[in-house]
Order: structure tokens, then sequence, then C-alpha cells
């Protein structure tokens, strides 16, 4: 693959291919080529990325965190027609389909039951939640009654390299649709803390609160990434941003397409761990590097890959893996039928192995249960642990008992404490094994409740009164 300076892309976008592949790595030798313009890729890009505004109609008072959170990630403004009601502009979007598909982020619209978007040409539509899948921060809406849009194609995000030029477009503070340029400052961050398939762009292309959702673009015009959030210790810009890269947001869409709520990813079936300096050298690595197999879980895709305790995971597919992170995020887009490839470091030597792609299995039914007999548990939903469970809460699959799924906004549950992801252990000195237990402990009821839970990892036990 060739990459090209500022020059070359500029004449990608005004000439055409033929002239920027004519050149070879060079600085501005004129200054026609220093004046050149990032017009043409702003003009092709900005009709599809639009302003996402949304309300929840039952408000109630935010506390101080979330309202400092809103104002760091979402800016502030309403479009016509949502003046005067408390709304909010959220963030920013982009079209991927003429239908009126457009992609944002699942905290622009989280908790949101009405949702707009308005577009540069200022028309506006009413949209629908197609899907919001919270594990990668994507969400994917559907613009009510519109005509064909214009869209925005996706660029490859494994293309790109550090050094390269990138736009943001966006609509930051309000203010309205805004582009900033910079270059792409790393690839693959994995310890960033925002969504559970950590691999992100980073860029010094100044992003800002309302930003989130917008388009990063190459030089062509092309979507490689969704820009997501910021570093800051002011709100605003300091250089340093993050996007999705467009790989896993196609990804998303492409589950949308396909008419699925829920993003379905393969399941892989083992603990990975992150290789230390002293591992790496024992292993005669020159660098710490990969993810090592630190547990197989009984009957998964990777006991039958034949995988090992101690295996290193060094690359999916021939696509390098430098973490965990790094792998769960390449294998995630291999989809959940057909097979991949793995290259494995075992005893000194590099192996292949081929892992069946699969979605988690429901070995057990969850079996939902809306506890609603007035007990610590009113509000809270528990479900039956199995493979599936586990991948879609991010919980130790090995894990006994019963798991909370969704918790009601201000019902007993919540004011009790209980959070999505706990797993209730044992009622009153009685283990938990199905949900229905939770269920008819609660029907039956107690003046005073010892109740002992899992939660990421912890063993904790409160007593309530009834």
């Amino acid at each position: 693959m060739r990459f090209f300076t500022l020059a070359a892309l500029l004449a990608w976008a005004l000439l055409g291919p033929s002239a920027a592949q004519a050149q070879d790595r060079v600085v501005p030798e004129s200054r026609a080529q220093v004046q050149l313009s990032y017009a043409p890729a702003v003009k092709k890009a900005a009709p599809a990325v639009v302003n996402v505004y949304g309300a929840r109609v039952d408000r109630r008072r935010q506390s101080a965190a979330m309202e400092e959170f809103m104002r760091r990630f979402f800016g502030e403004g309403a479009p016509e027609g949502f003046q005067g009601r408390g709304q909010r502009s959220l963030g920013s979007g982009v079209i991927v389909d003429q239908s009126g598909l457009v992609v944002t982020n699942h905290h622009v619209i989280e908790g949101m039951n009405e949702v707009r978007i308005a577009l540069a040409d200022r028309r506006e539509f009413e949209a629908t939640i197609v899907l919001s899948d919270p594990r990668t921060d994507l969400a994917v809406l559907k613009a009510k009654g519109a005509p064909p849009l214009p869209t925005l194609d996706f660029g490859d995000s494994e293309d790109l390299e550090v050094g390269d030029l990138v736009l943001a477009i966006g609509n930051p503070f309000g203010v309205g649709q805004t582009v900033t340029h910079g270059i792409i400052s790393a690839l693959a961050r994995t310890q960033v803390g925002i969504t559970d398939y950590q691999f992100f762009i980073q860029t010094d292309a100044a992003i800002n609160p309302g930003n989130s959702g917008g388009a990063l673009i190459d030089m062509n015009g092309r979507l490689v990434g969704i820009n997501t959030a910021i570093f800051s210790r002011s709100g605003g810009s300091h250089g340093i941003g993050f996007a999705i890269p467009s790989s896993m947001v196609r990804m998303v869409v492409e589950s949308a397409k396909g008419g699925s709520r829920t993003v379905r990813r393969p399941w892989f079936g083992a603990r990975l761990q992150t290789v230390a300096p002293d591992i790496a050298e024992s292993m005669g690595l020159e660098r710490p590097t990969g993810a090592l197999v630190a547990m197989i879980y009984e009957k998964s895709p990777a006991e039958e890959a034949g995988l090992r305790r101690g295996d290193l995971i060094l690359a999916v597919d021939g696509q390098s893996v430098e973490t965990p992170e790094s792998f769960g995020y390449r294998f995630s887009l291999k989809g959940i039928s057909g097979q991949t490839t793995l290259t494995v470091l075992r005893g000194g030597e590099r192996n292949t192995v081929t892992v069946r792609l699969m979605p988690p299995p429901e070995t057990r039914p969850r079996d939902p249960v809306r506890v609603r007999a007035r007990s610590p548990f009113a509000g809270a939903t528990v479900v039956n642990m199995s493979p599936a469970v586990a991948d879609e809460l991010q919980l130790d699959i090995t894990a006994e008992g019963v798991a909370v799924s969704e918790v009601e906004p201000s019902s007993i549950a919540q004011r009790v404490g209980f959070q999505k992801g706990d797993i209730i252990l044992a009622i009153n000195g009685e283990p938990v094994k199905t949900s229905k237990d939770v269920e008819r402990a609660a029907r039956v009821g107690a003046p005073l409740w010892e109740i002992t839970i899992n939660r990421n990892g912890q063993v904790l036990t409160t007593l309530q009164r009834g």
C-alpha cells in the first residue's frame, strides 16, 4: 500500500488517482502545492454529517456527575421544534445509507425516547433507534419519512498509519457544523476505558463537546472513524481525541441492516491476560506482545480448537495481536459463522489453529424474571447464568448464581443499591440457583433480608429490612 504527502492526497481529491499515484513522498515544490485545499474532501463528506438531538419525556433530575458528563461530551442548544422542552443538543451522526440510516454514539441517545436529526442543509427528520450497543458505544438511527439522503462511504481503518491527515466533522458546542483538521496521532489505543472493545484511533484534530458521533474522514472524504471522546481536564480540546475505527462501525451498521436490534459477536471461550516483560523473556520474545491464554472454558470454541493454557496468541487471520484488548477487537469483527485462524506460540514454536465462529450459547434458558413483589429486589430483572448471559453482561462464565440484567430507575432495587451485572449468590442463607428462586423468595417475604452477591469478583453480604 502507498501513502502520500499532503500535496499528493489533495491532488488525488482534486485531479483523480492517476495524478496522485504519479507523486512520491516529497515536500511541496511550489506555492500552488502549498495552497491546495481540503475543500473537495469536505464537500464530499459534510452533507452526510448530521446533528443529533434527543429528549426524554419523563426527564428526572440528574445528578451533578451526570450533568458534568453531559456538558463535557454533548454540548448545548436545540433545533427548532425542541425549544422550551428541556431538550439539548446531544451530538452528531453520520448518514451511512440512503434510506436514512444514521450511525452515532450510544451515549448520545442513551435513555432518550425522542430523537431527531438535522442535516447541514437545515432539513430535519424524526428518527427511531434501530440499534444501540453500549459495548461499542455505537447506535444506529433511522430517519422517518426521509427521501434518499446523501451518504458517506466507508474507508478502511486498517489502512491508516500514524501521521496520515484526517478531518473531524461535527457540531461542537452546538454552534453548527464545523470542520477541524489534524493527523492520526496513534492507532490501536487500548487503555482508554471508554468501551468494552478498546481499539481506538487517536487524533489531534480538534474534537469538542458535541462532536460525539461525528465523522473522522480521510483525504478521500471517506469515513474512517466515529469521534467518540476526548481527553480533557477543562472540557475543551487538548489535542487528544479518540474515534471508533470504521471496521467496527461497519460491523454494527451491518447488524442493523440485517434487522437485528443487538450486535451478535463470536464466542471464544477463554480468559486472556497481558504478557508481562518477565513472561515475554521466559518465552524468548524480543518484547511483550500477544494475548496469553490463562484459562479455557469447557465446550468452548477455544477448547474445541485445541488451545491450551499458556498458549500465546500472536495474530488473528494474519493481523497482529498486541494485547488481550486488541485480540477481543479483531476476533469480534469475524462474525458468528465460519471459522478464523489464530497464530499461536507454544513451546517456542509458532502454530496455526482454526477456531469455529459461533455465538455464545444459552446452554440454560435465561428465564428472565422481573421482580414485582415488595422486597429489596423489586424492580430488578434477574436471569439464569449461561455463556450468552456472561458474554452480554461481561461476567465470569464460571460464576454461580443468578445475574441482575436490568434495574428499573427509581425502583426499590435501585435504592437498595443493586446494579446491572450483580450476581445474586444467596438469600437468607439459601443458595440461589435459578431466577425463580429470587421470585419465590420475594413473594414469601422476610422481616430481615440477608443478601450475598458477587460484584466484579468481590463477594459482598448486606442486611436489609423487609
